[in-house]
């Protein structure tokens, strides 16, 4: 049993530190994130809403994103997000594109 209180308490730390690093680098956008990882803050969020809806635990979404973002998401994309490049959409099309046809 220990041992499980341990790997919670370490994904519980490693969670807490992958947003301390997201949160250090605004500058990298959430299109960007998903081009690259096929995720991003709102995924991370909606990760965490369902958690707890799996644990009986109702999250509202924004409580989700304010958690993930260290503030509430209209602030933070008013001070950081930037609009899409047309390269980054077009990208973002094709991969989406490419997971549709697989499925």
């Amino acid at each position: 049993m220990a041992k499980l209180e341990s790997n919670i308490e370490l994904e519980a730390a490693a969670f807490r530190r992958l947003l301390a690093h997201l949160d250090e680098r605004k500058d990298v956008q959430n299109i960007e994130l998903m081009n690259l990882a096929d995720f991003c803050r709102n995924c991370l969020s909606k990760w965490y809403k369902a958690a707890g809806e799996e644990r009986g635990i109702e999250i509202e979404y924004e409580d989700a994103r304010e958690l993930v973002y260290g503030m509430p998401y209209s602030e933070w994309k008013e001070k950081y997000q930037q609009k899409a490049t047309p390269e980054q959409l077009a990208r973002f099309n094709e991969i989406e594109a490419a997971k549709n046809k697989a499925d």
